[in-house]
């Protein structure tokens, strides 16, 4: 990939966003998702005064989408949402990481390999940064959907999947409300963690709170699981501390009931800011009437994504594994 189509790209969406931000007196990410509509439609539809239409028009002139590839308009599209993310002070506002999304997607491709066709969910979705790069990473026929509440970070997704040419079906509503959705063969998510303020609606759920608040990223997990076919897979990024809080053994015999637990790697610490925010891979798949309990999960600690070497020998002892359990999937 040619880094500078990326930092082309990138300094067209944010100037052309800085200007919106600043004649709007909006947030970087609203007037993000205004650029991106007109990059994509190669006009604007947005209401605003001529003379900021007149100029976006102008600087449309300048830019064609279309001499651009995949991989260069995700990357540039990520460099101006993590912009828009430092700006704001919303905890939800996060996106998984390019480096851990990719290898998810590895990940994803292992486990649905002998599949001929995937249906794919994110029920916390985002920017669509995670779900996007999973689906470029699976070879057949896809049919991905996604859930988000946020309406900015929605219709950003959403723009993103079309300027990246991926078909998506989107949900705009709270993840763990019931959906119209059939089963599907894998879920990814990057869960966030806290609590979940409903609790009228978390008593519906198994792994509801004793008392209190239920933790928002148990009811994910277990509303994953509910939206995922028997012998399907579940690929979550969590917290180290999922089975440490006081609500873990509640979730393990949750889990030794529904799904078989297939691995859990650890991601690097050079991944995060802080020891505090440190995540896990997670794999499950759903329990079925031929599906069976994995005798040796794969286990590993994963090296820093940027030492080749290191990383290059994890992922021979992990394609070693999924052929030694080939049967499994």
């Amino acid at each position: 990939m040619n880094d500078s189509k990326v930092i082309e790209l990138y300094n067209w969406i944010d100037e052309v966003t800085t200007v919106i931000e600043q004649k709007l007196h909006d947030t970087y990410l609203d007037s993000l998702a205004i650029s991106l509509e007109a990059l994509f439609y190669g006009d604007v539809h947005e209401e605003m005064n001529d003379v900021l239409k007149g100029n976006i028009r102008k600087s449309l002139k300048k830019v064609n989408v279309d001499t651009f590839k995949t991989a260069t308009i995700r990357k540039a599209i990520q460099l101006a949402v993590l912009k828009g993310m430092k700006k704001t002070t919303q905890h939800q506002h996060m996106m998984t990481p390019e480096a851990i999304s990719l290898f998810i997607g590895y990940l994803a491709d292992k486990l649905t390999k002998n599949r001929q066709e995937v249906r794919l969910f994110d029920p916390v979705s985002g920017t669509a940064n995670l779900l996007l790069i999973v689906m470029s990473h699976l070879t057949q026929p896809v049919r991905a959907y996604a859930s988000e509440i946020d309406p900015t970070l929605l219709k950003i997704s959403l723009l993103n999947a079309n300027l990246q040419k991926k078909r998506v079906e989107y949900f705009h509503q709270d993840s763990l409300k019931p959906l119209l959705l059939d089963p599907v063969d894998l879920v990814v998510a990057d869960l966030p963690v806290g609590y979940y303020p409903d609790d009228v609606h978390a008593s519906t759920f198994e792994l509801k709170a004793p008392k209190g608040h239920s933790y928002s990223h148990h009811l994910l997990i277990e509303q994953s699981l509910t939206y995922t076919k028997e012998g399907g897979f579940l690929i979550f990024i969590i917290p180290e501390s999922l089975f440490e809080s006081e609500q873990a053994e509640q979730l393990h015999a949750f889990l030794q009931k529904n799904a078989h637990i297939i691995g859990l790697l650890q991601l690097p610490d050079t991944a995060f800011s802080s020891k505090d925010n440190k995540k896990s891979i997670f794999i499950l798949q759903k329990k079925g009437p031929t599906t069976k309990d994995i005798k040796q999960p794969l286990l590993a600690v994963l090296p820093s994504f940027n030492d080749t070497k290191a990383t290059e020998n994890i992922l021979v002892k992990i394609n070693q594994w999924f052929a030694n359990s080939n049967d499994l999937f």
